[in-house]
């Protein structure tokens, strides 16, 4: 008998092309409700409620009643880095669901991957800050240096409350669209906010796409570089 983690049951769960659906949807980090979720996955109310309660038991997203609402969420990063990873994989093989137009351009941009930035400009930031002492990567991680930790303080990110989280400060994701790394992991989504709350970009509705106006942009490229 085999033992250890049964990839199979999430594997199942995340199979589903319904699913699959919602699952990217949420990847925009917003909560979402089961009416907008079933759209996104083009079912019926009533079938989306039930691949979200299979969702849910499979421990892939949270639910939270809200009013007259049920928003769900992702379950935590760790789902969003294995959705991410599979995404990689499919647009590698060329498994792709529509072709390529305007809004695919703005999503290789510029995008949320959960709660960080991905696309084009996560990519050269990842890029800077390895090339300049700020990430130091090491096989299948990656870390923030002691000239990084300084760095970021001096840009507005404390770390000292990141570091308190059970999240790791930094994680390396592939990303699909420019096949080279970004980054995640808690640091990952300081930036992004950052770069939100100071009106440098903003994201409309429940689209992944990050748009950086761009006088934002240029700001958010000199913040970034050291």
């Amino acid at each position: 008998m085999k033992e250890g983690p049964d990839i199979a049951q999430v594997a199942a769960c995340l199979g589903e092309p319904a699913r699959a659906n919602m699952l990217l949807a949420l990847m925009s980090g917003m909560a979402l409700t089961a009416g907008e979720l079933s759209r996104e996955a083009a079912v019926t109310p009533a079938t989306a409620s039930g691949h979200l309660a299979k969702l849910e038991a499979c421990g892939l997203v949270t639910g939270e009643k809200q009013g007259r609402h049920r928003f769900y969420r992702l379950a935590d990063p760790d789902v969003a880095h294995a959705i991410e990873a599979l995404v990689s994989v499919s647009a590698r093989l060329g498994h792709m669901r529509t072709r390529p137009g305007p809004k695919d351009e703005a999503m290789r941009r510029a995008r949320s991957c959960y709660d960080h930035l991905a696309g084009n400009l996560a990519v050269d930031l990842f890029a800077s800050w390895s090339a300049s002492g700020i990430l130091k990567s090491a096989e299948n991680a990656v870390e923030l240096t002691e000239e990084g930790r300084r760095f970021l303080e001096t840009r507005g990110i404390e770390i000292a409350p990141l570091s308190k989280s059970k999240r790791p400060l930094c994680r390396r994701c592939i990303d699909w669209s420019e096949r080279r790394h970004h980054l995640g992991g808690s640091v990952g989504a300081a930036v992004l906010n950052l770069a939100l709350n100071k009106g440098w970009a903003e994201r409309k509705d429940s689209s992944r796409v990050v748009t950086f106006a761009p006088g934002g942009e240029k700001k958010f490229v000199a913040w970034y570089s050291h």
